[in-house]
């Protein structure tokens, strides 16, 4: 395992050992570990009492982040007729059908989000291999198969700070929170939001320990330690 720099040795005797910190403490600490000469991206990383290869435990759902990621969302949707046309008007930034599926057979992947109707799925179905690969590919459960009448709400959550969490084969659930820059009560807010949604995505085949541990750390920076029972009883009411 490679030895960390200086810097970050640094910033990690900010972290007290043994101490969990609530939300907001978290929130204003991350912040101070931020050291790199870019705006880290800040992380959460929730590990899970779930066994992944048992298909009654398995965790997937949306978040819908107050302040947004600190970055353009570039959304896509698969639409054609009067989908096609309420999702231009709702500011998707591609819009198509053959011609986009087309488009990303040629190996042209510039979008972040991709969000498809119903009647779509039989054509975008021959893409999962190539979107599934980057978490790009259309899916009812996550809410990115939707009829034409919810096609504008759904864009426009995308664009706003709409993200996705899934519980992966280690059972961690891995989701960005904003950038460094942000102001800790937006980066509270958000955390809050993603809290919200996790607890309420809980699924009928869990057993014991729901949540096990939970740490908001930027790109480059030590893991902060969240306090699990102020964490989970996060609302974004």
């Amino acid at each position: 395992m490679a030895e960390h720099g200086k810097k970050f040795l640094e910033v990690a005797k900010l972290v007290e050992d043994g101490k969990e910190y609530s939300p907001e403490e978290a929130a204003a600490l991350v912040k101070k570990t931020a050291r790199a000469k870019f705006d880290e991206t800040v992380e959460l990383h929730i590990r899970m009492g779930l066994d992944p290869r048992q298909a009654t435990q398995q965790v997937r759902g949306v978040a819908l982040m107050p302040f947004g990621l600190g970055k353009q969302v570039r959304v896509l949707v698969f639409a054609q007729g009067e989908a096609e046309k309420v999702a231009k008007a709702a500011g998707a930034d591609f819009v198509g059908a053959d011609d986009i599926i087309k488009k990303i057979e040629d190996g042209w992947l510039d979008f972040d989000t991709a969000i498809a109707t119903p009647d779509m799925m039989g054509k975008v179905g021959k893409l999962g291999k190539m979107l599934g690969r980057k978490g790009l590919m259309p899916n009812p459960k996550s809410g990115t198969v939707v009829a034409s009448s919810d096609l504008a709400r759904v864009v426009n959550d995308s664009r706003k700070g709409r993200v996705e969490f899934k519980l992966d084969k280690q059972a961690i659930i891995h989701v960005a929170l904003g950038k460094a820059s942000f102001e800790p009560e937006k980066l509270t807010a958000n955390l809050g939001a993603v809290m919200e949604a996790v607890v309420r995505a809980k699924p009928s085949g869990a057993k014991g320990q729901y949540i096990k541990s939970a740490y908001v750390k930027t790109t480059m920076g030590p893991g902060v330690p969240l306090d699990l029972k102020s964490a989970a009883a996060m609302t974004t009411a």
